[in-house]
């Protein structure tokens, strides 16, 4: 049983990605709205996609809507994605997943360096620091 797959370029895979992606974000926003709407929340979160403050509580309203939001936007990307690339989905899906977590645990990851870095460098070289005369300007 040989298996069949059509070559495409790199330019159209870019674009057709570049379009998931887009698609994965603009449904996800759209749904949270909807939800927060649905659940009466005060205020939206617009870093929603990218919550890791959250505390997974099923009495946390906001949590229900983050897991919802998730859940529904994998549901209707799927369908989505169907019509954009019409073929081996499952592809798109993976790159998008893995995007997505990648660009969360960076975002954290780098807060949490530039806030341990500045520490650093504030209590360690706090008499070396230069300050620049505005002055020269």
């Amino acid at each position: 049983m040989a298996m069949k797959f059509k070559a495409t370029d790199t330019k159209t895979v870019l674009l057709q990605l570049l379009l998931c992606l887009t698609i994965f974000y603009a449904v996800y926003y759209v749904i949270g709205i909807i939800l927060y709407g649905a659940f009466r929340l005060e205020t939206y979160d617009e870093f929603m996609p990218f919550d890791f403050k959250t505390e997974p509580l099923y009495s946390s309203s906001e949590y229900k809507v983050n897991l919802i939001s998730m859940e529904l936007t994998y549901f209707a990307c799927g369908l989505l994605f169907a019509g954009v690339v019409k073929e081996q989905i499952w592809d798109y899906a993976i790159t998008v997943t893995v995007i997505h977590v990648a660009v969360t645990s960076t975002s954290c990851a780098l807060l949490i360096m530039i806030c341990t870095g500045q520490l650093l460098v504030h209590f360690t070289f706090q008499s070396n620091l230069i300050y620049p005369s505005l002055d020269d300007f």
